[in-house]
């Protein structure tokens, strides 16, 4: 009987055992005359084993009842001949050993460009480039220092925590991207919630109810999803450092000493942004000074707001200079300097102004011009109403929420205090106002009370014409009234700017059926959002028709008694006008009476419907002082 023996080989060799293998107690064994050639009676077997992965992974594959085992990758199965007990190796299994191994290592350089994306992705668009991507973020050096130092239960909670904290970073970043975009500004975690509220409205009103719980539900599964994706790459990432402990600690050694040196060169790929980064830790860091100092500036609001020049006067010393005037205070949406500067929008909308001076000019009246610096931009009208009609800086919710439950004398207060009709025109208040009593408007009429039949046009609920015909029709046009204050709010040139209704004859407006067929010709939003040239085209399309509705309104209606002061509330958002625009609007006074322009001869402004380059810039704040100050008692501003 043949005795085999086993020698003690690696997992990846082959063990060979033959009949002419000495027997362990080192005597030869004597062989029969008719025995056949060793070759013959030589067998190969190969340990189980498989893939030698780390601890944790996928192994090999050992057949049934023991014998031999797969070969090893790359390898072919050795034939054996009838009843010697291995077996053969499918091809298939070492195929999917290796796709087994490709997909870890996949998914392992996955996780670690998400994290490495997520640490060194900036927060801004116009800075959002692979170079700002090719650095050392800080963060990862310090991270895995701290997971090399823990015990494993306490690594595994820090990952967790680590994943979820930088998931939370990630969306930060993610919605301050949007806010610059829009608002150009960054979000504020404590104050801008309640745009929640006006975002989904503005949805419903561009795309509909359906539309906007499916972008809602959408943003929801996105949120989880970044969180969920986060804390299981960071996991990964924690057990292969767990791993590799050693090669873990040189590789944070030689990487920290290149993010050190880089941090003392000043080492720049894209101009701005150093290679060595730790733009998360400074954002974390900014958000906390973020709250501290909004608490300060809200302090300081609170003083401000408690000094105010003309809270005692009373209201026969208030406006003496408009004695028995109409004033209208019509506001813009997204009326901004850009649109009158910006050549591509300036030619078109400038010729509109230009010929409205002429215009007007042939009806008796003149006009002067500059511009007012709003506090916010892209969005936010309340913010620019607010500001300019109480005379304090209100750029943010906070302060909005505050001065519209005080009893800060206001601009249309002032005139309701001397005895002028005061009237708010707001279509694009579509619920209850109660932030509209800051205002003393005796009557508010909103875009349920102006007898509109027609169609929306998109976040539009009228044609800014129709609101100045029905102004008309309910207020200015009535015989026998006393002098009449309107605010005026126009609509027609806010977002999404499709579709945008025609100019028509005044006396076809009718109840407004005559913009039906206007509104089912316009482009179609998302046809429109895709091109950025289309969309531009279209919010200068919308300011032209908006200035033209003010102009022809004032050349229709206007009597030597109307003193009409229009102005921007705020510039488009970054998608119209590009990164760094400014905050300028355009403010322009008209009047037929030669004393109302002659009271404001010292503020500089210019001739025309159309401020120059060099025309004044006032802080919007400051407009409620000098107007009640050029318009009252001494006349002097």
């Amino acid at each position: 009987m043949s005795l085999f023996t086993r020698s003690p080989l690696g997992p990846d060799q082959e063990r060979t055992t033959t009949k002419h293998d000495p027997p362990p107690d080192g005597h030869s064994e004597e062989h029969p005359t008719d025995a056949r050639p060793a070759s013959a009676d030589t067998t190969t077997t190969t340990t189980a084993g498989g893939d030698d992965g780390p601890a944790g992974e996928d192994g090999g594959d050992t057949p049934a009842g023991g014998g031999a085992t797969d070969a090893p990758a790359g390898g072919e199965a050795t034939d054996v001949p009838a009843g010697g007990g291995a077996t053969d190796v499918p091809a298939a299994r070492v195929r999917r050993a290796t796709l087994r191994r490709l997909r870890r290592q996949t998914t392992t350089v996955a996780a670690a460009l998400l994290v490495l994306l997520a640490l060194t992705a900036p927060n801004r668009p116009d800075q959002f480039t692979l170079g700002t991507l090719a650095r050392i973020p800080m963060e990862a050096l310090l991270g895995i220092v701290l997971l090399l130092a823990l015990r494993p239960g306490a690594r595994r909670v820090a990952a967790v925590l680590g994943g979820v904290g930088i998931g939370l970073l990630v969306l930060l970043k993610v919605v301050d991207i949007g806010f610059y975009a829009v608002l150009a500004r960054q979000f504020d975690p404590v104050l801008d919630w309640i745009l929640l509220d006006d975002a989904i409205s503005f949805l419903t009103d561009s795309v509909g109810r359906i539309g906007a719980i499916g972008a809602a539900v959408l943003a929801a599964l996105l949120v989880v999803a970044v969180l969920v994706l986060m804390t299981l790459a960071v996991l990964r990432l924690t057990r292969l450092v767990a791993r590799h402990d050693v090669a873990a600690t040189r590789t944070v050694l030689a990487v920290g000493a290149a993010w050190l040196a880089c941090a003392v060169l000043g080492v720049q790929i894209v101009p701005g942004v150093p290679v060595a980064a730790r733009n998360t830790v400074g954002l974390a860091h900014g958000r906390a000074h973020q709250i501290r100092d909004g608490l300060r500036s809200q302090q300081e609001f609170t003083r401000q707001a408690g000094v105010d020049a003309f809270r005692d006067v009373p209201g026969d010393r208030l406006l003496t200079g408009l004695r028995g005037k109409d004033v209208l205070l019509v506001f813009v949406e997204s009326y901004g300097r850009d649109a009158i500067e910006d050549p591509r929008f300036a030619p078109q909308v400038n010729a509109v102004l230009d010929a409205g001076t002429q215009r007007l000019a042939a009806a008796g009246f003149a006009s002067r011009s500059a511009f007012l610096t709003s506090p916010t931009v892209g969005s936010g009208s309340w913010l620019a109403h607010s500001t300019l009609l109480s005379g304090l800086w209100i750029d943010s919710n906070q302060r909005y929420r505050n001065i519209v439950t005080s009893d800060r004398l206001t601009l249309t207060g002032a005139f309701s205090r001397a005895s002028w009709r005061t009237v708010g025109i707001m279509p694009g208040v579509t619920r209850a106002w109660p932030e509209g009593e800051l205002y003393d408007y005796e009557k508010v009429y909103d875009s349920r009370q102006l007898g509109y039949q027609g169609p929306r046009f998109s976040w539009a609920t009228m044609p800014d014409q129709y609101v100045l015909a029905a102004f008309e029709r309910y207020e200015h046009g009535t015989p026998d009234g006393p002098p009449l204050m309107a605010g005026i709010t126009l609509v027609s040139s806010h977002a999404p700017w499709t579709p945008i209704p025609r100019f028509v004859d005044w006396d076809e407006l009718g109840d407004g059926t005559v913009f039906e067929p206007m509104a089912r010709q316009g482009q179609s939003k998302g046809a429109l959002w895709s091109d950025q040239t289309r969309m531009r085209a279209e919010y200068r399309r919308s300011i032209e028709y908006s200035l033209t509705s003010v102009i022809s309104y004032v050349e229709e209606y206007g009597d030597e008694d109307t003193v009409v002061v229009f102005l921007g509330d705020h510039q488009p958002s970054p998608m119209i006008t590009g990164a760094g625009a400014g905050r300028d609007v355009p403010i322009t006074i008209v009047a037929h009476d030669p004393a109302v322009l002659e009271r404001i001869s010292g503020w500089g402004w210019q001739d025309g419907l159309r401020p120059g380059r060099r025309a004044p810039v006032w802080r919007m704040d400051t407009f409620r002082d000098r107007f009640l100050t050029t318009f009252g008692p001494r006349g002097a501003a």
